[in-house]
């Protein structure tokens, strides 16, 4: 397994791990990675849907050969699903177990169910403790999507990578494990956990990345489509839409066109596809044949230049 401090050595071994794995990246994001193996510190990454944030974590985990642990987060997260909960139906079946043997006194009972035996290990505490002893990469993805109180749990695992069972006490990583934290930035991540963290905002791809990325990750589109894809793509980011296209939906778009056995882009083609591209109707609406047509034109002519 090779281990942060081989990967840390520099910022260029860094972005050939990234690289290595199909993950394109500039040097700043490498700089933000590198900092983070190197310092043992949690990375933030922050950024708009779709432009490759939670993917920085697989390919660290595949990179280092490190098992990935997600917490994907929603609305009510709690401790149950994100750090530990006993496991009550087993605890009574041992207790209805010692009541019939009638051999166990209460208190020793109360005492014996409460062990690691009983334990339900949810992300975190598989983070912190992992059975197989390697520190695992940690994904908390999306964590503008939890509540607040969430939040402030979070700060003593961010601080003392440990987390506190009333019933058996501090459980503290031996090595901390690798962390990733992404946010869509629907609403602001609070700065207590921002101060733990190393910060990177992840943005969109400039052309020319664009289309290295269409070609690693699709490497069965024809280079000339691969070009007029990018061309499109970066032209339309431009225009004012309510959510512009992530590389994700690049690469899908890329993906239906080859399905569509097309070889370049014209109008009709893009007008039929544009779900693939855009996921609100009022920017489906928004562009309008005339402006296909215009950024068509503009894509076929200079692909790489927005």
């Amino acid at each position: 397994m090779a281990s942060s401090a081989q990967v840390a050595a520099s910022v260029d071994q860094t972005l050939a791990l990234l690289n290595g794995q199909d993950y394109v990246a500039d040097r700043r994001l490498a700089t933000a990675v590198f900092l983070a193996l190197r310092l043992r510190r949690p990375l933030f990454l922050e950024g708009e849907a779709g432009v490759g944030k939670t993917e920085i974590a697989k390919v660290l985990a595949a990179g280092l050969d490190r098992p990935l642990v997600r917490l994907q987060c929603y609305e009510g997260l709690d401790t149950a699903a994100a750090v530990y909960e006993w496991n009550y139906p087993r605890q009574m079946i041992e207790i209805r177990l010692a009541e019939a043997a009638g051999d166990i006194e209460r208190s020793e009972l109360s005492h014996d169910i409460f062990t690691t035996r009983f334990l339900l290990r949810r992300p975190l505490l598989q983070a912190l403790s992992p059975e197989q002893g390697v520190p695992p990469v940690l994904l908390i993805d999306e964590l503008d999507r939890t509540d607040e109180p969430f939040e402030a749990y979070l700060l003593e695992v961010l601080s003392d990578y440990q987390v506190t069972i009333p019933e058996l006490g501090t459980i503290r990583a031996e090595t901390p494990p690798i962390v990733v934290i992404t946010s869509n930035r629907t609403r602001e991540i609070h700065d207590a956990i921002k101060r733990r963290c190393l910060y990177h905002w992840v943005d969109y791809p400039d052309a020319a990345r664009e289309l290295e990325i269409v070609r690693r990750k699709c490497p069965h589109v024809a280079e000339s489509l691969a070009r007029e894809v990018v061309g499109f793509t970066q032209r339309l980011r431009t225009l004012d839409l309510f959510k512009s296209p992530g590389i994700a939906e690049t690469l899908d778009w890329a993906e239906a066109l080859v399905a569509l056995d097309r070889i370049a882009l014209d109008p009709q083609t893009v007008a039929d596809t544009l779900g693939a591209l855009l996921k609100y109707q009022d920017d489906v609406g928004a562009i309008t044949p005339e402006i296909a047509a215009r950024l068509v034109r503009e894509a076929q002519a200079d692909p790489l230049k927005a």
